[in-house]
């Protein structure tokens, strides 16, 4: 383990030493190890294997000075919550210590700021990092196990390519146009292409592909990664197996509007009876809640051990954040996560989902929320969250609580992917399918009272958006659906300044590319997405 260890650590190195442009002519860095090497030794491809979901909790992305870290640069749980808080569904508490602020508000959002630069080389430097699996691994004269990792890589690059596109991917909104401030029309344009063969004069002449070519790219890895997974056993949940695949396939359709195949995929992984959805008491455990990787119902995850930078900085990790119930960490000491208020009370009261939130003083179900500390509770607002318990349920140790898993797949995306697919080509067919999961794993009680098709289709994402409330999942059906986004109404939590209604998806779902990747990249200095920053006012 421990030269797996010094492995990893070589592949972090080189990771961390390459330009924005995503550069993978490795040639002139001085690793201490060839990919040559990587790909012919055992124990240094199983390095490389681990070297993918360990970058998942990667602390300082952005690599700053010590002690100069930004907090909120801990890894794809990050991306996760920026992700969930552009909604409307989740909101932070104003509060001096928020990490989440500029966001929240939209502003900074364009490319001078370290806040675009993050979310684009978190991307970049895990697409690197599973490149690096692709280019070591020789296909013809692997072993079993070898095409096993190979096909893990092509899956987690295809996950890290369909997260990234769908962020970057410009589409039209009700305030900033698709023409840029080069007279480029940038419509439908995602994020440029780098694998493992990828030169360095490439790299730095590399345009942004549009839509289909990014998907066909995607589909042509997950197809890739079929081929060489199906027979493998996977070593543990942090790694994709064939349900995955096809899990990342539904996700792949769905955006791309193959609603056929969307749903014929997301059906594959419900048929193939490995996972069953949360139960009442799985979902809102006070030791277990959403921390642990054994949960039936998670397809895919990470978790953060001990020795990971996250965990010894004490409080930047997901725990810390997300998890007001701990005394260590950044939602214990004031900006605690909540859920909308207008989205908490569309939830019915017979729904054990809502008793992940603190309910408001006189609610009937004020008694169904359980908390590790019930005194220490009395002190949240109303609407706080409590979904994601600290590691063992410990509040007080860092180094145990924030040892904890967080899922990046559940079970219960497929079933709403399924519903909504099936909805766009049959109402009736969408509105049983998602009736038939309610009433099953949720509550007897639910009644679809929705016929028509655009109806039944935003029944299915409300209960999508209650479903995976900071999990950084319903942002791409916003987006993709062309979505509004409600702060502003009587009794709003949402932050003063962030009171925005937009009449269509938001203008601050495009991502915009940082300068360096301008500066370094020529096939994108003139493509670049418009700068959304402040374009809404707040009341």
């Amino acid at each position: 383990m421990n030269i797996i260890k010094k492995i990893i650590y070589i592949i972090c190195a080189v990771s961390f030493s390459v330009s924005l442009t995503g550069c993978l002519d490795d040639a002139q860095l001085t690793t201490g190890a060839t990919e040559e090497q990587l790909g012919s030794s055992a124990k240094a491809t199983e390095a490389l294997l681990w070297a993918m979901p360990a970058f998942t909790n990667n602390f300082n992305t952005l690599s700053r000075r010590t002690d100069d870290e930004f907090h909120w640069d801990f890894g794809y749980p990050a991306i996760m919550t920026i992700r969930d808080i552009m909604g409307e569904d989740h909101t932070v508490l104003d509060h001096d210590y928020n990490q989440w602020t500029y966001w929240l508000l939209n502003q900074h959002m364009g490319k001078e700021y370290v806040f675009s630069t993050f979310v684009w080389r978190w991307h970049y430097k895990f697409i690197l990092t599973t490149n690096k699996v692709i280019g070591a691994v020789e296909e013809e004269t692997a072993t079993p196990t070898q095409k096993f990792y190979l096909g893990a890589a092509y899956a987690m690059r295809a996950f890290g390519y369909l997260d990234a596109a769908q962020m970057y991917e410009f589409l039209p909104n009700d305030m900033v146009s698709s023409v840029n401030a080069e007279g480029h029309d940038v419509t439908g344009l995602t994020i440029p292409i780098v694998t493992e063969s990828t030169t360095e004069e490439e790299a730095r002449n590399n345009p942004r592909v549009p839509h289909e070519e990014m998907v066909k790219f995607i589909e042509n890895d997950l197809n890739k990664a079929e081929e060489l997974i199906t027979n493998g056993t996977r070593p543990h949940k942090s790694i994709p197996n064939i349900d995955v695949i096809y899990g990342l396939k539904a996700r792949l359709y769905l955006w791309d509007e193959q609603y056929d195949k969307a749903k014929t995929y997301a059906r594959k992984v419900i048929d193939s009876g490995f996972y069953t959805p949360m139960s009442n008491a799985e979902w809102n455990d006070p030791t277990t809640g959403f921390n642990t990787l054994s949960t039936k119902s998670w397809m895919w995850g990470s978790e953060t051990v001990k020795e990971d930078d996250a965990v010894q900085t004490g409080i930047c990790n997901f725990v810390s954040m997300l998890s007001p119930e701990t005394v260590y960490g950044y939602a214990g000491h004031g900006p605690v996560h909540m859920i909308s208020k207008s989205t908490y009370d569309k939830i019915s009261d017979q729904d054990f989902r809502k008793y992940s939130f603190k309910a408001p003083e006189g609610s009937a179900i004020a008694d169904k929320t359980i908390y590790i500390n019930p005194t220490a509770a009395e002190n949240y607002p109303a609407y706080t969250s409590v979904k994601f318990r600290p590691g063992s349920g410990n509040v007080e140790d860092y180094q145990v609580g924030s040892v904890a898993a967080y899922p990046m797949m559940r079970v219960e995306e497929m079933y709403f992917i399924e519903a909504e697919a099936a909805a766009h080509q049959n109402a009736a067919e969408g509105k049983k399918l998602l009736e038939d999961f309610m009433k099953t794993w949720r509550y007897k009680g639910y009644v679809c009272r929705s016929s028509a098709e655009e109806d039944v289709i935003q029944e299915i994402i409300l209960q999508k958006r209650i479903e995976f409330w900071g999990e950084g999942i319903v942002f791409f059906d916003y987006k993709r659906l062309n979505m509004p986004v409600t702060r502003r109404y009587e009794g709003s939590n949402h932050l003063k300044n962030s009171l925005f209604n937009t009449t269509t998806r938001p203008a601050w779902m495009n991502f915009v590319i940082p300068i360096g990747e301008e500066e370094n990249n020529e096939g994108i200095r003139s493509f670049n997405n418009p700068d959304p920053s402040g374009v809404y006012e707040s009341e």
